[in-house]
């Protein structure tokens, strides 16, 4: 059973908002999310794993299901594709590893939800080759931030485990992620946060910026939705290698490349039991 509270729309996200994103927790820690066009009440599932919670949600909110977005190959995350019960529903991912697949997309490849939501695919090769994180925009209301599904490549203060890929590899899907607005909000694919606050303190002590996440991680159970890109910027550990505490803590030196100090710091969270 799952030990989150009922879904909530993300306190991002204003009423007179044309794109809403609610997230729907499923599984023990995994996040589907429901990303929906309000003019047209059509709406796109983001790794729908649990098909029956999914729907459920949508149809409380009178929304129709047209495609399914998926974000990497694992079970976890396409698991529900092909007991999806969306009719005439497209469903999106990054290889034919995808199950049910129906629309492969590639980087920079783009589509719309409804009217009014345009998404863009980034392709994030490293935790699975095949990630893909969905960069959505409200071509409607130009006021809106904009939200990034980042799967699990990028969390909340960390980043995924490189099943498929190098070190290398997550340093470049993560600087893809950094080039976005920095008020993009971001929406990951598990609910990691208290672990990744924790490893954060353990490299980083005096970085004040993980206070304000200690905070948000207290305040909420469920803190997808609630940061940004620009945050990550200031906390994530996997996104500052450079920084001198991330320097101490992987023992780098002059010499050591950014791929190196990368691959110690996935390690080291690796083996944390802080």
């Amino acid at each position: 059973m799952s030990r989150f509270p009922l879904p909530r729309i993300s306190r991002q996200l204003r009423p007179s908002t044309v794109m809403k994103v609610v997230p729907v927790p499923v599984d023990q820690d995994n996040y589907a999310y429901l990303l929906i066009d309000e003019p047209s009440n059509k709406a796109a599932a983001i790794d729908p794993y649990d098909v029956g919670k999914v729907s459920a949600t949508a149809d409380a909110l009178g929304v129709e299901i047209v495609a399914a977005i998926t974000t990497h190959h694992h079970f976890d995350h396409s698991g529900g594709n092909k007991a999806a019960r969306y009719r005439n529903a497209v469903i999106y991912g990054g290889s034919n590893r995808i199950p049910a697949l129906t629309n492969l997309v590639k980087d920079k490849d783009e589509f719309r939800i409804g009217d009014n939501i345009l998404v863009k695919c980034l392709s994030t090769p490293c935790h699975t080759q095949d990630s893909i994180c969905y960069y959505v925009t409200d071509a409607l209301n130009k006021t809106h931030p904009g939200g990034v599904f980042t799967g699990d490549t990028l969390f909340i203060a960390g980043c995924g485990r490189f099943f498929e890929g190098t070190g290398g590899e997550m340093i470049k899907a993560l600087n893809y992620l950094s080039s976005l607005p920095d008020e993009t909000v971001v929406y990951n694919g598990h609910e990691y946060t208290a672990g990744n606050l924790s490893f954060g303190k353990h490299v980083d002590p005096h970085n004040v910026c993980l206070d304000k996440l200690a905070g948000l991680v207290t305040e909420n159970e469920i803190t997808t939705g609630l940061t940004t890109i620009g945050d990550e910027k200031t906390w994530n550990v996997f996104m500052r290698l450079n920084s001198e505490a991330v320097r101490q803590a992987t023992s780098a030196s002059a010499h050591t490349s950014d791929s190196e100090i990368m691959d110690s710091l996935r390690e080291q969270k690796n083996n944390y039991r802080g």
